[in-house]
């Protein structure tokens, strides 16, 4: 399956929602664009969790192209898609590497984001591309994410550093950048517990750990990923604030997009955060991490899921 179709079946509750309650609206024949119309038409986009900003100038401008005239669908989902693409615009962003030595990778995010499987992920991606990768698993107050990842690394074939229950995370940061400079590793992606971006305390062990790496390797880490977990809607956003204002975050990965029709939330961050999407988790297998392209993501809203 190539990237626009994965990322298209990722998109499909999303795109049914957008699509079928557009159609719904306008009829076979079209509708008139008067008030009533432009309300109901706002209050569709706002169900995709774009935010009311996005969602108005969207409305505000099939108003100003359309107002006092029979609209159709295809009108209306072609203006809703290029207004999609200028809201949502950004360059492709792919991973930053390391000139030389290994690239370092730290995640972070709040419980239940999908850190780990993002990490598992991303390892993968790397591993086909015959990089060698070691894994730092530094969620080490939660024995079961310590676990997940030891069963990723053996699948797919990634080295991991653990360290015992409640260990100093920096410590284990630490041990695996250290491995991975011994190895002759490509990659450090280092997992980090869990938190609200309100525990100060905690934020400020991840900057610890940040500190830590840079005393092995000055110019890490590359990278500093968030990821969001997409059926959080609306709450990612106070996430990307306390976390990109705490450990400098370079860019988002938007994981469980497959499992939700508010897909739109990307649009609020984006326009929130001078932060790009680098890369989108688009279903559970390891191969289902994609990078975040805005053209392919917006027409896989609209691409036409009646051949699904």
């Amino acid at each position: 399956m190539g990237l626009f179709d994965r990322i298209k079946q990722g998109l499909q509750k999303t795109s049914r929602v957008l699509q079928t309650d557009i159609r719904d609206l306008l009829k076979q024949e079209g509708r008139l664009v008067d008030d009533d119309l432009l309300k109901e038409l706002f209050a569709i986009l706002v169900r995709t969790d774009m935010g009311g900003g996005p969602a108005a100038t969207i409305r505000d401008d099939i108003q100003k192209s359309f107002r006092g005239r029979v609209v159709k669908e295809e009108d209306v989902l072609s203006s809703v898609k290029t207004n999609l693409k200028e809201l949502l615009a950004q360059p492709e962003v792919p991973i930053n590497l390391a000139e030389e030595g290994p690239t370092v990778i730290m995640v972070v995010g709040v419980n239940g984001s999908g850190k780990t499987t993002s990490i598992a992920k991303l390892a993968h991606r790397f591993t086909t591309e015959g990089k060698k990768v070691v894994l730092g698993a530094g969620d080490t107050f939660r024995a079961a994410a310590v676990e997940q990842l030891i069963i990723w690394a053996d699948r797919i074939g990634a080295e991991i550093v653990t360290g015992d229950s409640g260990q100093d995370p920096a410590s284990v940061a630490f041990a695996a950048v250290t491995k991975a400079i011994q190895v002759q590793a490509d990659l450090c992606i280092i997992d980090t517990a869990g938190r609200l971006q309100t525990q100060s305390n905690l934020m400020q062990e991840l900057s610890k750990i940040r500190r830590v790496i840079q005393k092995q390797i000055p110019t890490a880490p590359q990278e500093v990923l968030l990821v969001l977990d997409a059926t959080a809607g609306q709450n990612g956003i106070s996430q990307a604030k306390g976390f990109s204002e705490a450990v400098q975050c370079t860019g988002i990965v938007l994981a469980k997009l497959d499992g939700t029709a508010k897909g739109g939330v990307v649009i609020p961050i984006r326009q929130h955060f001078d932060l790009p999407v680098k890369l989108v988790g688009v279903g559970e297998g390891a191969e289902d991490l994609t990078q975040f392209n805005v053209d392919e993501f917006v027409d896989a809203f609209f691409s036409d899921q009646e051949s699904e």
